[in-house]
């Protein structure tokens, strides 16, 4: 349990170191659409249906597997992806003068984020078809 929990958390510290040094990389959002946090939202949503239809498809969720999915997808994924900044930078829109480029900004960040982690869940089945499901999704 322990060490599950440092993984999640060393993963945690991983991510967002990440995403700290791709946002000094290419610097912050100028303007009003934030299109870096946008595109890391996206990016995580596209990785992470990648990496959990991948471990879904290659067994239980246990030993390895499990590890996997807890210290890089909550962890490292987590940390990556930033939902406490895409709320702010929507409230920011929508009360600072930009109501009509908020609304959009959220909605594209909500339905792009969905369409991403399908295109990953389907990338990864595509990748494991060799080796389907069972029919108890395993």
């Amino acid at each position: 349990m322990w060490a599950l929990a440092l993984l999640v958390g060393v993963g945690g510290c991983v991510g967002t170191l990440i995403r700290a040094l791709l946002g000094s990389a290419f610097g912050a959002d100028h303007g009003h659409f934030p299109v870096m946090t946008l595109t890391i939202n996206l990016v995580g949503s596209v990785v992470l249906g990648l990496l959990l239809e991948g471990l879904a498809r290659t067994g239980e969720d246990v030993g390895p597997r499990k590890a996997v999915r807890l210290g890089v997808g909550t962890g490292v994924i987590g940390g990556f992806t930033t939902y406490s900044t895409f709320a702010v930078e929507t409230d920011r829109l929508l009360g600072g003068g930009s109501p009509v480029i908020g609304l959009v900004y959220a909605l594209v960040s909500v339905a792009a984020g969905l369409l991403c982690a399908a295109a990953g869940i389907l990338v990864a089945r595509k990748a494991f078809r060799a080796r389907p499901m069972d029919e108890e999704g395993r």
